[in-house]
């Protein structure tokens, strides 16, 4: 029936003002004079296909037109130039970052939905249109809109997404076509997170920043071994979130997702890791997320990120379907529970700018614990395990038939490594893209305003390596670290990264060198592992001679570097290299690195330095 017959009186006669008001809902709500008219790329299939990127632009693009309460808009563009699409959905008016902060006061909150950033696992797309549609055209779950703004992109790799075809996921059930994982650079952008190499991570950033939602979602499709969950996910409640957002994860969010999943059919794991590859009998692993991904990033953003992950060996209908379920429940438990989640957001963000914060050695990568775990039950699939005389390895064989396995959860982690946290870091204005990515981040800066000669913390680098094979575009960093101490002068514009701020997290990431994702590790600083000035052998022999005739402790040294290093007693480059080291000569700046760490107070207070205004 369509919305104009509701305003028909008893005479069958309309009034000239419910023909008015019938013509205004019409061309707000067009959807409901016929439903079908809105089924989307998916259903129109029969849930075998995904509509291609602009196929999906022109829904959203209709769902627009059709709704006040949708606003389709771009928040960047990708390298071959396309559009990256986002959706803003608000019975509230709420199109704007300002918006959002206006209506916040009033116990509203944003959250973010984030489909395609692997655009071969592409049922979040489809999930998420329908799920727009059945709140703001249809109509059937307008109160997932009461309390919220739902922000949802529904392509983000867009350049990968087009790279479209049948062969793109090898393992996975569906759909007939569908995009590809990585980016037109290459990149992953579920690898890129804290780096932000890739455009599309930079402009997701700044969208990220400029909105600041309190919930995220990422929606994926995994791998791996066969069981009977049509959906798994990750949450990060296993350290690296401040313990107000931890708590109101594990036990407000998960625990009712989790109820309200089972009730409706598809319940949850945490996704399947096995401790044995592919072997779910041999137990499951949980882990901390390093800052490289999506919800180890918004961890240390104080917004709790939800990755979900459908299953690839469920049929492509099955996993939108599933995707949509979990959407909608958090939507629900989103809208019930938003003050204890700004609660727990305010109290995560007080802490990471708090002294009391910086009193503590900052974990910054950690490790699976095997000494504990809990038992659960899985949902699995029955398979036996032989051994092929093709590969030679273990070939499991699924039956198809569900199976309830008994399997050890191991959720104990284990800190690897940390940092002191200083009151601030100093970073000299020559690393401009460290201090360009600290801004794009949302960090907040301040820049002297003449040169200073102070006492300051850092480190020294020793044994350092590079990955051979390149990763991410880059070629990660390995190396010995030591703590030091010394008087340096930074110059007028080095930059101050005082911690008492909401992002103080972000900031140690970047800054820490041992941190998982650190600008040190990916190779942001490599200039400084470089030797610039040689000697000449001839004058070096002569040099050499003299330091063994007057240095017997030197002289030991060296019988014993050649001792426990053949290569290096074969080497007389590397001999004659050694010996310069050792002269007051060579480069004292080689290895030592240009951030310092101020844990004075006071000396910050007496720096004299202005608010850098970013660009972002």
């Amino acid at each position: 029936m369509s919305m104009t017959r509701r305003f028909i009186g008893r005479s069958g006669a309309m009034c000239v003002f419910c023909a008015t008001v019938a013509s205004l809902w019409a061309i707000s709500v067009p959807a409901a004079a016929n439903t079908k008219d809105w089924e989307t790329y998916f259903e129109k299939s029969g849930g075998k296909a995904t509509p291609r990127y602009e196929e999906t632009i022109e829904y959203c693009g209709r769902l627009d037109r059709a709704s006040r309460w949708i606003r389709y808009t771009t928040f960047g563009k990708t390298p071959h130039g396309r559009d990256l699409p986002l959706l803003i959905v608000s019975k509230h008016k709420v199109f704007s970052p300002d918006a959002a902060d206006r209506i916040r006061r009033k116990g509203h909150i944003v959250v973010l939905i984030q489909a395609g950033i692997h655009s071969g696992e592409i049922a979040g797309k489809d999930a998420g249109l329908m799920l727009c549609r059945d709140i703001a055209i249809t109509k059937e779950l307008t109160g997932l809109l009461d309390h919220v703004t739902v922000l949802f992109i529904p392509i983000f790799n867009v350049d990968g997404h087009e790279r479209f075809g049948p062969y793109n996921r090898i393992n996975q059930n569906g759909p007939e076509e569908m995009g590809w994982r990585t980016t037109a650079n290459n990149l992953n952008l579920n690898r890129d997170y804290l780096k932000a190499d890739a455009s599309e991570m930079q402009d997701w950033i700044r969208l990220f920043n400029a909105w600041l939602p309190e919930f995220f979602l990422d929606l994926h499709t995994t791998n791996g071994a066969d069981y009977q969950y049509a959906v798994t996910y990750i949450l990060d409640i296993h350290g690296n979130m401040a313990p107000s957002l931890t708590s109101w994860t594990r036990d407000v969010f998960l625990a009712t997702v989790e109820k309200k999943m089972a009730e409706v059919g598809y319940p949850l794991s945490p996704y399947v890791l096995p401790v044995e590859w592919g072997n779910p009998k041999s137990g499951i692993i949980a882990w901390v997320s390093p800052p490289r991904f999506a919800q180890g990033y918004t961890s240390i953003q104080n917004r709790p990120g939800f990755l979900v992950e459908a299953h690839s060996r469920k049929t492509f209908s099955e996993r939108v379907n599933g995707i949509y379920e979990i959407l909608k429940a958090s939507l629900e438990l989103l809208n019930r529970e938003r003050g204890g989640l700004a609660k727990a957001i305010r109290n995560a963000d007080e802490l990471s700018a708090s002294r009391a914060f910086r009193q503590e050695p900052f974990p910054l990568r950690f490790w699976m614990d095997r000494s504990d775990s809990v038992m659960i039950d899985f949902k699995g699939v029955a398979y036996e395990e032989v051994e092929s005389e093709l590969s030679g390895g273990i070939w499991r064989q699924y039956s198809g038939e569900p199976e309830t396995f008994r399997i050890p959860y191991f959720t104990k982690q284990k800190i690897i490594a940390s940092a002191e946290l200083p009151e601030a870091y100093i970073v000299p204005p020559e690393w401009k893209t460290v201090i360009e990515r600290l801004e794009l981040h949302g960090v907040e800066l301040r820049q002297l305003d003449e040169s200073v000669s102070i006492r300051v913390d850092s480190y020294r680098f020793s044994d350092v390596t590079w990955q051979e094979r390149p990763y991410e575009g880059r070629h990660p960093v390995r190396f010995e670290i030591a703590p030091i101490e010394e008087e340096r002068t930074y110059p007028v514009s080095s930059v101050i990264v005082d911690m008492n701020q909401r992002t103080a997290r972000v900031a140690a990431h970047i800054l820490e060198p041992e941190g998982a994702d650190s600008y040190v590790y990916w190779g942001v600083f490599d200039a400084i592992f470089e030797q610039k000035e040689y000697t000449d052998s001839d004058g070096m022999e002569k040099l050499a001679r003299e330091m063994l005739a007057a240095d017997e402790n030197l002289k030991k040294d060296f019988e014993e570097k050649k001792a426990n290093d053949p290569e290096f007693a074969r080497n007389p480059r590397r001999i004659l290299n050694w010996f310069y080291e050792r002269t007051p000569y060579w480069d004292s700046r080689k290895n030592v690195y240009p951030v310092g760490k101020i844990f004075d107070r006071k000396v910050l207070n007496g720096l004299r330095a202005r608010t850098k205004k970013s660009a972002y």
